[in-house]
């Protein structure tokens, strides 16, 4: 599904910034999988390049086995829309959008029409249990409900992968274990999960914690009963 094989990155806004340093890491189809790290270590940078948000220097990256190097913006955009499902820590909701068209907004961009989107929104917010609060603005909706819109939103397209960038980390401990839990249900219906987290509990309801530091790959630590 994911093969990089010694990606580097640098960022040369004055001083150069080696952010990425040879990293090497295969990710199967139907993981779930952590990324750890202090800041500063790569993991947002990391994450930007699987999500095909930035582009790296040397080394090559394969999506399931199409190298991802030197694409168009337009090229760029509709493999993401085609593969890639995004979570943010700060939900990234449209705020005068209600519920149901936020969710719809990857239809949108698909050509699908707006009825149809809509009703496919609804049936995502449904399975978040948020059907009653379909018409209601993010204003009006509590952290762990606007993550929940942002998870269906993630999930309408149907991708086949999901990067979260601390989707728990404006979330209160009962509410983030709500959407771990929503999270590893759908990583059991076979879609690849990717998390960004500074918070073990988050990391080890995964299948494997990659370890940062400094631009490397530290550690990879399988979890217990994970099946590689």
């Amino acid at each position: 599904m994911i093969d990089l094989k010694g990606v580097n990155k640098t960022y040369y806004g004055g001083a150069a910034l080696h952010v990425l340093k040879g990293i090497d890491l295969h990710i199967a189809q139907g993981e779930m999988v952590s990324i750890m790290g202090a800041s500063g270590s790569g993991k947002s940078t990391l994450l930007n390049i699987l999500g095909i948000l930035d582009t790296y220097d040397t080394g090559e990256y394969y999506l399931n086995n199409l190298l991802i190097r030197n694409l168009s913006e337009t090229k760029a955009a509709e493999l993401r829309n085609k593969m890639i499902g995004f979570i943010f820590q700060s939900f990234n909701l449209i705020n005068f959008k209600n519920a149901v068209e936020n969710v719809a907004l990857p239809l949108y961009y698909q050509g699908i029409s707006r009825r149809k989107r809509n009703n496919i929104a609804l049936e995502y917010l449904d399975r978040m249990g948020l059907k009653d609060w379909a018409h209601h603005l993010p204003s009006e909706l509590s952290g762990g409900q606007k993550q929940r819109v942002a998870i269906a939103r993630a999930l309408i397209a149907k991708p086949q992968i999901i990067l979260a960038d601390e989707p728990t980390g404006a979330l209160d401990s009962k509410t983030s274990e709500e959407v771990i839990q929503i999270l590893r249900e759908v990583n059991k219906e076979g879609m690849t999960m990717i998390i960004v987290t500074h918070e073990h509990s988050v990391a080890n309801a995964t299948d494997k914690i990659i370890r940062l530091k400094d631009g490397v790959i530290e550690s990879i630590e399988v979890q217990e009963g994970c099946l590689i």
